[in-house]
């Protein structure tokens, strides 16, 4: 399991001076996180009182944002609070905690190790703050919450605005955040609660294979467009040889929609490096808009030209016996808490805009999920 993922289950032994994470990996004696999970132990079993803890969520929100923003001022500037009140809580932490978090000598807030072993777990349980607050609205049966959900680029900016609408329609009172990164940036917002559910183009990193789900879920075509004047779109297809004598406008090399298309073309017997790329550009609609002017041609996803063939603006060009495609994926962390949003979105949107074929299996309710469930039904024997 990855470093930024929350353990299921966490057992402290104060004698011996360590925790076990998942029952056989050791995290070595530490002043903050020694601390920190004895205390809450501590605290749970009612040994000690929640007030013993030496912070509180708001001096937590202070740290995450002073490391964020790199300054007190910044950090006070996007929390809306003066800077001496951040000054004094992060003071007062110091104090609590007897340990220094920060490095004053620079022009920009530096953390310590202390500062950056606390960042760490004061990030995780803010998030299971926040998994906490939406799993109690979701008792509300979905009159509010918030479904948040995750994309790669060119998913995220042709795709998943038509699904949002089309749940807002069923769901008005749900609020909807989507979150528009990279691939595996947000497959590690799955991975640590930030994000219910994502469908990404590129590949998850290894080491989130075994935290995540990763559902195929559909087919999308990268096709080959031109200039609406050009020589090659009076023919219904043209030949593999045809494309080297083309000239291309793409995304950067490093980019995922890149990498599948190389990989694609070198599948059917296309030599990638032979191909000339004229220009390089770092966003979609600026290929759209450099092939419509005439200074190439360019391989894009087919959700991102539907209006543009339409109005006849770019010609989609086929190439005989080659079509590009790559597989789009729903990501989930089944570990985590699943809100009521989040089964409405997957069972109700994501099967009418999934391959034919596709069929969505929801995702069993988490540990953590069952417990409140089960918590806040009424006992059986007494109904």
């Amino acid at each position: 399991m990855g470093g930024d993922l929350l353990p299921c289950c966490v057992t402290v032994d104060v004698s011996r001076g360590f925790t076990t994470l998942m029952g056989d990996e050791l995290l070595e004696s530490h002043p903050i996180s020694y601390w920190l999970v004895a205390s809450v132990a501590l605290s749970l079993s009612g040994k000690a009182p929640m007030s013993d803890l030496p912070f509180t969520l708001d001096q937590l929100r202070i740290l995450k944002a002073i490391a964020a923003e790199g300054s007190f001022k910044r950090a006070a500037d996007s929390l809306y609070v003066s800077q001496p009140a951040v000054s004094l809580q992060v003071q007062n932490l110091e104090r609590q905690l007897d340990v220094p978090l920060f490095d004053r000598g620079g022009r920009r807030a530096q953390l310590t190790e202390a500062g950056h072993l606390l960042l760490s777990y004061g990030e995780k349980i803010l998030s299971l703050c926040q998994e906490t607050c939406r799993a109690i609205e979701d008792l509300q049966n979905l009159q509010g919450g918030t479904l948040i959900v995750g994309a790669s680029q060119t998913t995220g900016t042709y795709l998943l605005p038509r699904m949002i609408g089309m749940f807002r329609q069923h769901y008005p009172d749900v609020a909807v955040q989507l979150h528009v990164h990279s691939t595996r940036r947000t497959a590690w917002s799955v991975a640590n609660g930030q994000v219910d559910l994502a469908i990404i183009g590129g590949e998850v990193p290894a080491e989130l294979h075994e935290a995540l789900d990763i559902i195929p879920y559909a087919e999308d075509e990268l096709a080959l467009i031109l200039p609406s004047l050009h020589t090659f779109a009076k023919t219904e297809t043209i030949q593999k040889e045809d494309l080297y004598k083309l000239q291309f406008i793409a995304l950067d090399s490093q980019s995922t929609i890149r990498k599948v298309i190389d990989q694609v073309l070198a599948r059917c017997g296309i030599d990638s490096k032979r191909l000339k790329v004229e220009m390089e550009l770092n966003s979609i609609e600026a290929i759209k808009n450099a092939v419509q002017a005439g200074l190439g041609a360019a391989f894009v996803s087919l959700s991102a030209i539907e209006k543009e063939l339409q109005m006849g603006i770019l010609h989609r060009a086929k190439i005989d016996e080659v079509v590009v495609k790559r597989i789009l994926s729903v990501i989930v962390n089944p570990n985590r808490y699943r809100s009521k949003a989040a089964e409405a979105f997957s069972s109700e949107i994501l099967p009418q805009f999934a391959t034919p074929g596709w069929k969505h299996e929801l995702v069993e309710p988490s540990s953590l999920k069952a417990e409140a469930l089960n918590a806040a039904a009424p006992n059986s024997a007494g109904s």
